[in-house]
């Protein structure tokens, strides 16, 4: 775990072990042991809510657009995984989530949550942070929510793209709004004009 503070873009994610329900069973996870994968790490505050079944099975449903660009999704909450369990268990008409296609982490102890600095003390549960974490461990994206409103699974993907192309082609930039496919830009103040030339 990271200190409080010490958290930004461009430093290790803080690892941890907990336990998270994945397929309707209990499975110890780690953080790094995702190495190798590029991880979308989101938090949420309760289950049994209300905003965040929208955005948990949002993800859900697009599983596959992620795990075909080696990442994979964690959410998180500081509740048990009983309760995560029985929230998997519940039908979606009904308020729960179904059967879901990526762990939902238990953080009971509130000790993730406090590590990546999203914890609201007052409340004792989690904002609506969302990191993308790279393939080495490094914070490449954080965005932090307030409760009443949900993040887009669109602007997710795209933002983990465009991470994924820069990274890959490190003399280039992604301009506003880049999409796969789009034209990028050389960080040089005589090459750049060719981008701009045209856009």
């Amino acid at each position: 775990m990271t200190e409080t503070g010490c958290l930004r873009v461009g430093t290790t994610a803080p690892d941890f072990s907990a336990t998270a329900v994945y397929d309707q069973e209990f499975k110890d996870i780690t953080l790094s042991g995702y190495r190798g994968k590029y991880v979308v790490l989101f938090f949420y505050p309760l289950d049994f809510t209300f905003v965040c079944p929208t955005e948990i099975t949002a993800f859900s449903d697009r599983y596959d657009e992620f795990k075909a660009i080696n990442t994979e999704v964690l959410g998180v909450s500081v509740d048990s995984q009983f309760s995560h369990l029985a929230w998997i268990q519940t039908d979606r008409k009904s308020g729960g989530v179904g059967d879901l296609t990526y762990p939902l982490v238990a953080d009971l102890k509130k000790e993730i949550s406090t590590a990546y600095n999203v914890l609201d003390p007052d409340a004792g549960i989690a904002l609506r942070g969302l990191f993308i974490i790279d393939k080495e461990g490094i914070i490449q994206h954080s965005t932090i929510n307030n409760l009443s409103f949900g993040r887009s699974v669109d602007e997710t993907l795209r933002t983990l793209q465009a991470i994924q192309y820069v990274q890959s082609h490190p003399d280039e930039v992604c301009p506003a709004g880049w999409k796969p496919g789009d034209a990028t830009m050389n960080p040089d103040p005589v090459k750049s004009k060719a981008y701009f030339e045209v856009h």
